[in-house]
């Protein structure tokens, strides 16, 4: 739990995170987060490692919030993080992964958006208003709740946090220059960078966008629906060049981003996203079980068609074929493979497309390159 309190900000850990005593009455935590830990691991094994690191994971994660649409306490979470590279460019390749998720689900720049900001730059700005250093921490945390607080009530917290009038009036015309990112080199360069790799669609200034977390440096990320009824972010992130040092390790620069599975999830089925048989199992190639004398052969050969880079999915007991082919329909295969005591004395297997219903004899030792080029064929038309 102190590692979270420590790096990701009290406010995370008293109001978002599961904290509970263990048996020795230590307080622990469910991991509300993954870049403190992520950190500290590298930096045990830091000497070890070979940098550029490239680094991405996919599990669990707990929130202590009220559940509602597009959150729920427990969710699964991708990380993507790249370490060990001080520079606008790397940031510009992490964007290129959201970028290349984005196009492969779908979803074109008119629906979803990456709002980018730099804290460095925010930080300046407040220095030129005069706010001192021990303030500027609730200021970002200010600016954090700009878009999620009525305006009356958003300037009575920044007064309440100790703005002056002037101060106030200098952060909401900061909040609202959209050209602000020209004065900070390292958005010059990211955007730069981002034009090269043909994705600067996707992306936009932002100068509202600061995340919540304590330990962000530089090039922060936040994406967002545009076109989809849900007011959430689809993912976040950014530069974290101190927390190597901060866990204990050597300084190491790094960048990454996080995606929880439920906001996207529930963008992709309104906008009719999401694939029909997201329910099936992803093998296209069912092998059938004619009766008991022929499962062990229909493992046999299910085992070889893996082996030739075919997803199969072995039918696991002997049924009517009727019912065995309904099965392969619902779990979204597109081949049933039929091998019968005929089929095995004549070392021939029967294929069958259970979309255009077409069945075909092919010799045993050709049968895998046959369905291949049967499946290449369907996704070809």
């Amino acid at each position: 739990m102190d590692l979270y309190a420590a790096k990701s900000g009290e406010e995370l850990v008293k109001e978002q995170a599961f904290v509970f005593p263990d048996r020795s009455k230590k307080l622990i935590t469910l991991r509300p987060e993954l870049t403190p830990t992520l950190t500290r691991m590298v930096a045990q094994r830091q000497q070890q490692l070979h940098y550029p690191l490239r680094w991405w994971s996919f599990g669990p994660f707990w929130r202590y919030e009220s559940p509602q649409k597009g959150r729920a306490r427990e969710f699964f979470q991708w990380n993507i993080d790249l370490l060990g590279v001080d520079s606008p460019e790397a940031d510009a390749e992490l964007a290129a992964v959201m970028a290349s998720f984005f196009k492969k689900v779908g979803l074109a720049p008119s629906q979803v958006q990456v709002m980018i900001n730099n804290r460095r730059l925010v930080d300046e700005q407040l220095g030129k208003l005069e706010i001192p250093l021990e303030k500027r921490g609730q200021v970002f945390r200010l600016i954090d709740k700009r878009e999620k607080m009525k305006e009356a009530n958003w300037e009575a917290y920044a007064e309440d946090k100790g703005l002056t009038p002037n101060q106030l009036d200098g952060l909401k015309a900061m909040l609202t220059n959209h050209s602000l990112w020209k004065e900070s080199e390292e958005l010059v360069r990211f955007f730069e960078a981002v034009d090269a790799l043909g994705i600067r669609e996707y992306l936009q200034y932002a100068p509202h966008i600061i995340r919540g977390l304590d330990y962000y440096t530089g090039t922060v990320f936040e994406a967002q629906a545009v076109t989809a009824d849900i007011q959430r972010a689809v993912l976040g992130g950014g530069r974290y060049d101190n927390l190597l040092a901060d866990v204990g390790g050597d300084p190491l620069p790094g960048v990454g981003f996080a995606m929880g599975d439920m906001v996207i999830a529930i963008i992709l089925e309104e906008l009719g996203l999401l694939p029909k048989d997201r329910d099936a199992a992803p093998a296209k190639v069912m092998v059938t079980v004619f009766n008991e004398a022929t499962l062990l052969p229909a493992y046999s050969l299910a085992a070889e068609l893996r082996q030739a880079g075919l997803k199969v999915f072995c039918y696991p007991e002997a049924q009517k074929l009727g019912k065995q082919f309904k099965h392969a329909g619902r779990i979204g295969s597109r081949v049933a493979v039929i091998l019968g005591p005929d089929e095995l004395d004549n070392n021939i297997v029967a294929v069958k497309d259970l979309e255009t219903r077409k069945q075909a004899f092919v010799p045993r030792q050709e049968v895998a390159i046959y369905i291949k080029n049967l499946l290449d064929d369907a996704s070809a038309s």
